[in-house]
């Protein structure tokens, strides 16, 4: 069970005490007990997933963007960053592609991929057997241990970061991935998807300042031919979407000719600050 990659990790979202896990469910040292889902994953949210989470319609387009390489260049640079990190929490992890290979191949290393989206924990489940797969709302306080990851990977994710500070370790890192404003830049354009705000990286290095000490900055930029479906699958990705039909979308798209795009990123490290 790939749950158990969370073992000595999780605290119980009432109680804050550690959570151990039986064949059936997960049960924290207060008596708290949260039913471990058929599909592998723990549900900690305490109710109803929001409507902006992803949807396996979603995740589905995700996989497949990512599995074609188009966000190759960055992940190189998240596998970078989080080297060595031997337990590493991924927030708004989607289906865990970024985690499974930051976690390498060392078999000793574990992941906990955390999304709000029961569907996307479904996917993540089945993707490494180092990969517990968690349901829980980032911005309420994680159901995770003082202390107890030695990296927290958000890419494109919403950020608490005093939450962060909390669950790393005295030395942990944070690795954080931002869209530039030249962001698929001509894809947005076409469709009409929102514009990526100005200034993100700084204003999140200044907001990071309260817990974290800049260790590293890389950029990535790269221009990629796109299929009619990767544009489609872009779009559809995204929470800049909507939900309109991505089968319409396919067939507004299908007269299209593939056209260079720029995705390019920014990836900052920063290390969890002293305690004075």
């Amino acid at each position: 069970m790939a749950l158990r990659a969370a073992v000595g990790l999780l605290a119980c979202p009432l109680c804050g005490h550690e959570i151990g896990l039986t064949p059936a469910a997960a049960v924290c040292d207060s008596g708290h007990s949260f039913d471990i889902a058929r599909q592998g994953y723990l549900n900690l949210l305490g109710g109803p997933q929001p409507a902006n989470a992803d949807t396996p319609v979603m995740l589905a387009a995700r996989a497949r963007v990512l599995e074609s390489g188009c966000f190759d260049p960055l992940l190189d640079l998240v596998t970078a960053a989080t080297r060595d990190g031997r337990a590493i929490l991924e927030v708004g992890s989607g289906t865990a592609h970024y985690l499974r290979r930051a976690l390498g191949d060392d078999p000793g290393h574990r992941g906990i991929a955390l999304d709000v989206s029961t569907a996307a924990a479904k996917r993540a489940a089945q993707a490494d057997v180092r990969i517990a797969a968690v349901v829980a709302d980032v911005w309420k306080p994680l159901p995770l241990r003082n202390r107890s990851v030695d990296v927290v990977l958000a890419v494109f994710a919403p950020r608490n970061l005093a939450e962060f500070a909390r669950v790393l370790t005295i030395e942990g890192r944070l690795v954080v991935a931002v869209p530039n404003p030249g962001h698929l830049a001509g894809l947005r354009a076409r469709e009409g998807l929102l514009d990526i705000e100005p200034e993100k990286e700084g204003r999140l290095l200044a907001a990071a300042s309260e817990f974290f000490t800049k260790v590293a900055t890389s950029r990535t930029r790269h221009r990629r031919d796109l299929t009619a479906t990767d544009a489609a699958d872009l779009v559809t990705m995204g929470r800049t979407s909507g939900r309109a039909d991505p089968a319409s979308r396919r067939a507004d798209a299908a007269g299209q000719h593939p056209a260079p795009r720029d995705p390019p990123a920014s990836g900052s490290g920063l290390r969890r600050a002293g305690d004075g």
